[in-house]
């Protein structure tokens, strides 16, 4: 199952990443998980909320850059080996990995890792054969 992360483009300047945060904050829009990628000029933030479409729209709606697009998120077992396990079942159907970034929530014995490859409908066909716990947005967004 697919589910939405948000990405907002950001100049590579003092302030800009605290302006993304506040107004989320303002909005009353909890973050699960973050990642960040910059260059010289500009980052790009990588977000995982519980809504996705609000905060698409406030985003926009307080002039940044935001672009909506589809990842996987799954269940890792949280030991040495527990990731490259999961990549082998990718890696077996010659799908790449274009990034990844990873958390551990509270509630979860598992850490949690959000993938996005070339093919997702393809990552997703070999998760399932590789028996890799793929979670569903309303498991990722609740947590």
């Amino acid at each position: 199952m697919k589910v939405k992360q948000i990405s907002v483009f950001l100049e590579n300047r003092k302030g800009r990443l605290y302006e993304v945060l506040n107004v989320l904050a303002t909005e009353k829009i909890n973050i699960r998980a973050l990642s960040i990628a910059d260059t010289a000029d500009f980052g790009i933030l990588r977000l995982i909320v519980p809504d996705p479409d609000a905060a698409k729209k406030v985003l926009e709606k307080g002039g940044f850059t935001v672009k909506e697009n589809n990842v996987i998120a799954i269940e890792v077992p949280d030991r040495p080996g527990g990731l490259s396990f999961v990549l082998k079942a990718l890696q077996d159907c010659d799908i790449n990995v274009e990034y990844l970034y990873a958390f551990v929530a509270k509630s979860q014995k598992d850490a949690i890792v959000v993938i996005r490859t070339e093919n997702n409908d393809g990552a997703l066909k070999a998760l399932k054969h590789g028996e890799v716990k793929v979670l569903t947005p309303e498991e990722l967004y609740g947590l």
